[in-house]
Formats: structure tokens, sequence, C-alpha cells
């Protein structure tokens, strides 16, 4: 379980950092890999934590919305972070949104290449 954190927090560390280059203007972490580090381990806590009940509390939202609600929850919890960590800041709650998107790309691509694999899956 905690290589599982480990992980997850290795890949939102790489997204939060593809999001701050490709955004350089709009995410302000004072070009410091330690804020990011930080950034990206407090999004993981807050990713298995606080994620789980407000994606219960909003499961209306993301039925209608056939599961597209879920990066405005996510972008919530980016925006969660920034309220926890003032290092890293968003400019912006829209900022969040493209930036969790980004991530998400970022987690999607490497998912599969740190995930271990389970030997009895085909």
């Amino acid at each position: 379980m905690l290589r599982r954190f480990a992980l997850r927090w290795l890949v939102n560390f790489l997204g939060l950092w593809a999001a701050a280059e490709l955004m350089s203007g709009s995410i302000d972490y004072n070009s410091k890999i330690t804020v990011l580090i930080v950034a990206a381990f407090i999004f993981s806590l807050v990713n298995a934590v606080v994620r789980p009940l407000i994606v219960f509390l909003s499961l209306p939202a993301i039925l209608v919305t056939l599961g597209l609600f879920t990066f405005v929850v996510n972008a919530f919890m980016l925006f969660l972070v920034t309220k926890v960590y003032p290092s890293f800041h968003l400019r912006s709650f829209w900022t969040a949104i493209i930036a969790v998107v980004i991530v998400w790309i970022v987690n999607y691509l490497l998912n599969d290449l740190l995930e271990p694999k389970d030997e009895k899956s085909i």
C-alpha cells in the first residue's frame, strides 16, 4: 500500500511538473522543485483521503455529466492543495481544470509503465 502511494506521488509530481512547465504563467511555484514535490505529496494525500467523500457526494452530477464532473472534483482537490500549501499557487480555478487534465494525461501515460503487473492477469 505504501509502495502504491509512493507511485501515485511520483506520477502526480511528474504531472504537476508537466502542467507547471506547460502553463508557466498560470502556476506559480517559485521555480523550486521542492515546492512541486511537497504539492504532489499533498495532492496525493488529498486524493487518497478527501476525494472519495467528494466523489460520493457529487455522484449525481458525475452521473448526469457521464463522468466529466470528475475533472471538476479533481480540480477542486488541486485547488485545495493551494489553500493548504500557499507556496504552490494557481491563478484561477480554470487553471486548476487545465492542470488536472494535464496531470490526468501524464497519469494515463505513466500508469501503464510504472504500475507493477499482476502475473495472474492476462
